[in-house]
C-alpha cells in the first residue's frame, strides 16, 4: 500500500461545486495512467495519486479491499464534503478500481486520485486532496502506424482451444464456457491513452469508457450500479456483428433473437445474476425477454436487472457476490473457470474482471472489463472473447472475437 502526498493520514478532501466543465476528458493532463468512467458525456475523471494499493489475490479480496477503503475514508478530513451536491454518488473521495478475472491471479488495483472532476444529474465538482489543482493541458499526440502481432495464441490455435471446448460442452461437461483471446499492438510513439479515451467515449457513446492504471476501454456490460440501497445490472449475451445497412442489421437481430444458442447463452446470464442477488435484495426485477443493444460494431441480447440492497452492502460487497458471471466465465461458473485455466493458455489480467470506482458511502459503478487493452508505452496487449457453447463453430468464434478487437484498433488507429 502507498499512500502520497507526502503525508499520513487523514487524507485532506475538498469538494467544491463548479459550473459545466464541458468534455471530462479534455481536462485530463497527459500522465501515464489517467482515470476516467465515463458514459455520454458524464461521469468521473481523475489524475495524480493520493493513494494506491495492490489487493492481494485470492477469495477474499473484495473484502480486503473493502476494509482498506474503509480504513482509509473513515479517516478522511473532509471539511468542505457538503460544498458539493450532497447525497449525490461520487461526491467527495474516490477510488478507482480494476480486479483480475481470476481470483488466484495478481494485479488487482484501487487508486484514490488527488484530483476527481465529475459531472451527473446536471451537477458538476472538483474533488481534491491535499494541494493538488487542474494541472496544465498538453496536446494529444497521435500514436503514428500501428502494427500487430499475436498474442498468446494464434488464430488456428484458438480455434483448437474452441473446438476442445465446444466438445467437452457436448459431453456434458458444462453448458457453457467463454473463452478470451490477445493481441499485441505496437505503435510508432508512445501511445497517450487520453487519445483512445476520446475516441471510445465518441464513438462508443451507449459504453462506459473507462481507465484504471494504463487498463482502458470501452465496455458495453455494466456489472452494478449501487445509488443509495438501489441497484441496477445490464446482463449482455448473445452476439452479432452488425450488418452492412439498416436491412441486413434487421435481419441480423432477428437472427440473433431468434438463435437457441444465443437465447439459451443469455438464459444461463441471467439466472446467474438472478440467483446471486436474489439472497443481497429485499426486491429484485428480472425481464422475462431480453431486447436487442445495438452498438457501431455488434449486437447483444440485453436485459435490464434492478433491485433494492436488503442490507445496506456497499457496492463492493454486491461486486463480489456477482462476479464472475456466467456472462463472462461460463455455466456451470466453478466448472467453466476450471476449463478456462486449462483451456485459454493466457492470464487475462483484468480482461473480464470488475472496473469501476467506489465512494466514501459505497456507491459507485462497476462495469465488467470487455473490449480493452493494457498501455504500457508503445505497446498494448488487447482483450476479446465470446460465449462457447456446444454447437459452437471455431470459425464463427474467431470472426466474433476479431468483430470485438475492431474497437480497440479503432482506438488506436482512428
Amino acid at each position: 500500500m502507498s499512500v502520497a502526498l507526502g503525508t499520513t493520514r487523514p487524507l485532506p478532501v475538498r469538494t467544491t461545486p463548479i459550473g459545466d466543465p464541458g468534455n471530462l476528458l479534455a481536462s485530463l493532463p497527459r500522465t501515464p495512467a489517467p482515470y476516467a468512467w465515463i458514459r455520454h458525456g458524464e461521469g468521473l475523471v481523475g489524475w495524480g495519486e493520493a493513494a494506491r494499493v495492490n489487493v492481494p489475490a485470492g477469495p477474499g479480496r473484495f473484502a480486503w479491499a473493502r476494509r482498506w477503503l474503509g480504513d482509509l475514508f473513515g479517516d478522511a478530513r473532509m471539511d468542505t464534503y457538503l460544498d458539493g451536491p450532497a447525497g449525490t454518488p461520487g461526491v467527495g473521495p474516490v477510488a478507482f478500481g480494476s480486479f483480475t478475472f481470476d481470483e488466484n491471479a495478481a494485479g488487482s488495483v484501487l487508486v484514490v486520485p488527488q484530483a476527481v472532476l465529475a459531472r451527473r444529474s446536471g451537477h458538476a465538482w472538483l474533488t481534491t486532496i491535499g494541494d493538488a489543482r487542474l494541472e496544465p493541458l498538453t496536446p494529444i499526440r497521435d500514436p503514428g502506424r500501428i502494427s500487430y502481432g499475436d498474442g498468446s495464441l494464434s488464430a488456428p490455435e484458438w480455434e483448437h482451444v474452441v473446438a476442445q471446448a465446444a466438445r467437452r460442452i457436448r459431453d456434458g461437461e458444462l453448458e457453457k464456457v467463454v473463452l478470451a483471446r490477445d493481441l499485441l499492438a505496437t505503435a510508432e510513439r508512445p501511445i497517450d491513452v487520453r487519445l483512445l479515451l476520446s475516441r471510445l467515449a465518441q464513438r462508443y457513446p451507449e459504453c462506459y469508457t473507462f481507465s484504471v492504471a494504463g487498463f482502458v476501454g470501452a465496455t458495453p456490460e455494466l456489472l452494478i450500479r449501487r445509488t443509495g440501497q438501489e441497484i441496477e445490472s445490464l446482463v449482455l449475451a448473445g452476439t452479432t456483428p452488425r450488418g452492412s445497412g439498416p436491412e441486413d442489421d434487421v435481419a441480423r437481430g432477428a437472427a440473433l433473437f431468434a438463435s437457441a444458442k444465443d437465447r439459451h447463452e443469455h438464459e444461463c446470464a441471467i439466472a446467474s445474476v438472478r440467483e446471486t442477488l436474489a439472497p443481497l435484495c429485499s426486491s429484485l426485477q428480472t425481464p422475462d425477454e431480453p431486447e436487442l443493444l445495438m452498438l457501431p460494431n455488434v449486437q447483444h441480447l440485453a436485459s435490464h436487472v434492478t433491485g433494492r440492497l436488503a442490507d445496506g452492502a456497499s457496492v463492493l460487497d454486491v461486486v463480489a457476490a456477482m462476479h464472475p458471471t456466467a456472462a463472462v466465465g461460463g455455466t456451470p461458473t466453478d466448472t467453466a473457470i476450471k476449463v478456462i485455466r486449462e483451456l485459454e493458455g493466457m492470464d487475462r489480467a483484468g480482461y473480464a474482471g470488475p472496473v469501476g470506482w467506489i465512494d466514501a458511502h459505497g456507491d459507485g459503478e462497476w462495469g465488467i472489463a470487455l473490449r480493452s487493452g493494457i498501455v504500457r508505452g508503445r505497446r498494448a496487449r488487447l482483450f476479446a472473447g465470446g460465449g462457447i457453447m456446444g454447437d459452437s463453430d471455431p470459425a464463427s468464434e474467431l470472426a466474433e472475437a476479431q468483430a470485438k478487437f475492431r474497437v480497440m484498433q479503432y482506438a488506436l488507429e482512428g
